[in-house]
């Protein structure tokens, strides 16, 4: 019906070259200075996420730098079947979702019980306190943080001298392949807790009152409307966020392990981003470590759309 209007109306051909630019003008221009805002974010995405998808083609070549991307001879899958012949891929494989499972699983808790603990301190003073020193840790760079980790288990360290004082023999944490994923998933604990608790405490400050007030006169103690009120409150929050961790699951960060590891920790250290840095950077086989990277970036991209699915249908929260 509008169709036909605009079609028998003698101006509709102006309109359909207006309307455009009135839909610009009504929705863009009132609102320029957040555009502009915004402008910094998208170009940085653009140069740095979208221009360099051009250079993935080259995980399908032999690629030479005096030949270039377009003059590289097309190889197909070859550097990809040599990846998961190889000696390392199991091993990457094992260690990269060790460290990733080990770390969601202990760590994604850990920030809702903090939130949890805040909203339950009414005490204005304490509650600044905790916080504070729950959050500064993450102001904390992941090199200081590495450094202080070193000195605190080294054989010396505090740690070490305290398993003395109590009669036991010195570890040599740093060294034992054993211990690096316990050191380097609660070290990130540590330092990240308080900063990932931000987004709960802010979505448990967006829970009703009446809630609590109505869950009061039904004589509903503390635990209890934590299980029934804040739980399910942030709940929608906390599915968005496994999701968005899941799906970063294999894209474990390279600059912590880096720092930990060496020689005698690499049978549990080395990761898929490790490998890629070794053979990519240090070894110049461009071509390989880029078939290893684009292998790492679509099982992760397989996982969060899995996920995402599975979620939806599930608890009817997703990220799209």
């Amino acid at each position: 019906m509008k169709s036909e209007l605009v079609e028998s109306n003698p101006f509709s051909k102006h309109y359909n070259k207006t309307s455009r630019f009135y839909t610009f003008k009504k929705a863009v221009l009132p609102n320029w200075d957040l555009y502009i805002i915004f402008l910094p974010v998208l170009v940085y995405f653009i140069i740095f996420k979208y221009l360099p998808m051009y250079g993935v083609q080259i995980a399908f070549k032999d690629f030479s730098p005096i030949r270039g991307y377009l003059g590289s001879s097309w190889v197909g899958l070859k550097h990809f079947n040599r990846f998961f012949n190889s000696y390392y891929f199991w091993r990457l494989i094992r260690n990269t979702l060790g460290i990733s499972l080990y770390q969601l699983i202990a760590s994604f808790p850990a920030p809702i019980i903090l939130a949890l603990v805040i909203n339950e301190v009414k005490n204005k003073h304490i509650n600044k306190a905790v916080q504070m020193v729950t959050f500064a840790p993450h102001f904390i760079s992941t090199v200081v943080l590495v450094g202080m980790v070193t000195m605190f288990l080294s054989p010396r360290g505090v740690i070490n001298n305290l398993i003395s004082l109590l009669g036991m023999k010195r570890i040599s944490f740093m060294t034992e392949p054993a211990w690096f994923k316990t050191i380097y998933v609660f070290s990130g604990i540590w330092h990240n807790v308080g900063w990932n608790s931000i987004v709960y405490v802010a979505a448990l400050s967006g829970i009703s009152l009446e809630l609590y007030e109505a869950a009061i006169v039904d004589g509903a103690n503390k635990f209890q409307r934590l299980i029934h009120i804040s739980l399910p409150g942030i709940m929608p929050t906390a599915i968005i966020l496994l999701i968005m961790q899941t799906g970063k699951i294999m894209n474990i960060g390279f600059e912590k392990i880096f720092l930990m590891q060496n020689d005698l920790t690499k049978s549990t250290s080395d990761v898929i981003r490790t490998y890629v840095y070794q053979v990519g950077l240090l070894d110049a086989q461009h071509s390989f470590a880029t078939a290893v990277g684009l292998f790492n970036s679509v099982i992760n991209f397989i996982l969060i759309v899995t996920v995402n699915k599975i979620s939806k249908k599930v608890s009817e929260t997703s990220l799209w």
